[in-house]
């Protein structure tokens, strides 16, 4: 019984090599004779079909790989990209202005080296000039140093005092003093500021006091004490007889707080 089996076994490889044979032969002959169909169909051998195949059929494009698209991508990037000569150009346009320096010819302040000199004024007659001078005392107060606020409007004997100072008649308020030096008006402080100048210069200005003064409440001013704030005085000394004009204070009746206020130079 074995025997059987194996001699069957044996007669059932010998046959499918013989169709093998066959089938090969079958193919090189329509080499020679092309049939409209090249596709082969066995039932027996599944993968003669795809052995047989026409190698020189078009085969499907491949798509590019992602490391192809980077390199486009980079070529693209680098052709966008400025030239060295253009990059040093933009660098050179994007470099800011040398910063702002005081005002030439240097003009200085005798014993105001530790604080910050305001000149300027609290009326509203001309608009442009208040709101110059509040924005210039709000830029300084913010650094908190000491700093001394002369209002024009409160005593005149500050109009004098600049002019002085400055050799000039016509001024614009308002006109800042830093460490004793003439820094300049409300536009230059501003231009000092936005580019972080101005923080430089007011470096080593000593702190200013926390709160308000109790004696005039921030003003800097207070009320004469001779005339209580009338700017008259009554006199019986001598031939004159009568009221006569207050010595001690400015035509406002005021005289500077002697608690927060520097002495007038």
């Amino acid at each position: 019984m074995m025997r059987r089996l194996g001699l069957t076994g044996s007669r059932r490889k010998i046959s499918a090599i013989r169709l093998m044979i066959s089938a090969v032969g079958k193919i090189n002959r329509s080499d020679s004779h092309p049939s409209p169909t090249t596709n082969f169909s066995c039932s027996s051998f599944k993968d003669i079909q795809h052995l047989c195949k026409d190698e020189t059929e078009t085969q499907t494009p491949k798509k590019s790989s992602i490391f192809h698209r980077v390199r486009v991508a980079t070529a693209v990037l680098r052709s966008w990209a400025p030239h060295p000569a253009q990059q040093v150009e933009t660098n050179a346009a994007s470099v800011p202005e040398e910063p702002l320096t005081p005002s030439e010819p240097l003009i200085s302040i005798p014993g105001a080296e530790s604080r910050i000199v305001v000149y300027f004024t609290s009326l509203r007659v001309v608009r442009s000039t208040f709101e110059d001078c509040r924005v210039v005392r709000s830029i300084l107060r913010g650094f908190r140093v000491s700093m001394d606020e002369r209002d024009l409007a409160m005593d005149s004997g500050f109009l004098e005092e600049l002019q002085g100072i400055l050799g000039q008649t016509k001024l614009t308020l308002p006109r800042v003093f830093i460490g004793g030096r003439y820094i300049g008006g409300a536009e230059e402080i501003r231009q000092l500021h936005e580019i972080g100048q101005l923080k430089k210069f007011v470096e080593g200005l000593p702190a200013a006091e926390s709160g308000v003064c109790e004696m005039c409440g921030g003003y800097g001013f207070i009320l004469c004490h001779e005339c209580n704030g009338s700017h008259k005085c009554y006199s019986e000394k001598g031939d004159t007889i009568g009221f006569r004009s207050c010595t001690d204070c400015n035509e406002n009746g005021l005289i500077r707080c002697p608690s927060c206020s520097a002495v007038a130079l």
